[in-house]
């Protein structure tokens, strides 16, 4: 054989990294450059990131997360409140929730009738002005404190329609409300003449009073009695400025009066009988209400004021207001 075609030995393998040695055919493998300070071992390397599966058209595609520094997106601005969101917020305004609290019905006719007696007993047009100033002031101080001494009675039944029990009205912006109204009332009291305002005072006194005791049991009624019973008092003795001075009131007018009060504490204790009875009071309506029903109660009510009313104009225009 000739000495060029005598074949070359086989050089030594590299011994694999799982160890095995290779054969005479099996070609050393090229040595992999190094990356960075790692270096050939027999831990493995990270295998590149697989390939997302590509997606059927109309797929949508999960956004990647946002990098630091890039800017958020730009939100569209709100859409403005809608009308029924605008009532809302103005019914939950302090002003509209102190209105609501005090009973405004019964206090604007209450003072309607005091100003429309007063214009019937041939009254100037300021003094029935001041007498309907007055009144409602008073019949508004009135619906506040029954709502304050209520209000952990009507929290028990929620909406209970009264903005402090409910937690719309702050109780103390209610007593603040309530003293404002008590330094506004002295003053216009006693502007109608000091007799006739501290006998309106004296009969609002007796109304808060009714606010706390009497109230649960059969003499519930004595309160209202005795708050109506001062107003033909208040309208005969009052005037204009603080010397008014005028004549007592007729016996009969006082009477009647009373039992105009009585008839009001009636229509207004029919809304709550339902509660009143859960809670185990018993005045006077509630007792009569269970033997003769709701129905025939507020039937009952409606002829029993009515016909105190017409007694009042009856005996008004027979004998006058005062003696």
């Amino acid at each position: 054989m000739s000495p060029h075609l005598r074949r070359r030995k086989p050089e030594p393998v590299a011994e694999l990294p799982s160890g095995t040695a290779a054969t005479a055919t099996t070609t050393v493998p090229e040595k992999v450059p190094e990356k960075g300070p790692e270096k050939m071992s027999g831990e493995p390397r990270e295998t590149a990131p697989e390939k997302v599966a590509a997606k059927p058209p109309g797929t949508v595609v999960d956004k990647p997360a946002d990098k630091p520094g890039d800017k958020p997106p730009t939100q569209a601005p709100a859409a403005p409140p809608s009308g029924r969101e605008r009532r809302r917020t103005l019914a939950q305004t302090t002003p509209v929730l102190l209105l609501r609290a005090a009973h405004p019905r019964q206090a604007v006719i209450t003072a309607l009738a005091m100003a429309v007696a007063a214009a019937l007993a041939g009254r100037p047009s300021r003094e029935v002005g001041l007498m309907l100033a007055t009144v409602l002031v008073g019949q508004i101080l009135l619906g506040w404190c029954n709502d304050l001494v209520d209000r952990s009675r009507d929290a028990q039944r929620l909406p209970s329609g009264k903005p402090i029990a409910d937690g719309y009205l702050d109780p103390g912006t209610a007593w603040f409300a309530a003293g404002c109204a008590v330094l506004l009332l002295v003053p216009l009291a006693i502007s109608n003449g000091v007799t006739a305002g501290c006998l309106y005072l004296a009969s609002v006194g007796i109304g808060l009073l009714g606010n706390v005791v009497l109230r649960r049991g059969w003499l519930s009624w004595v309160t209202w009695a005795a708050s109506y019973a001062l107003l033909p008092a208040f309208l005969s003795y009052g005037g204009w400025g603080g010397q008014a001075d005028g004549d007592p009131p007729q016996v009969a007018m006082v009477v009647l009066a009373a039992l105009l009060g009585v008839g009001v504490h009636f229509l207004c204790a029919l809304p709550g009988l339902v509660a009143d009875h859960e809670d185990g009071v018993r005045h006077l309506p509630l007792r009569v209400a269970l033997k003769i029903g709701a129905t025939r109660l507020l039937v009952v009510s409606l002829a029993w004021t009515g016909l105190v009313l017409v007694g009042l104009l009856l005996v008004g225009n027979a004998v006058g207001l005062s003696q």
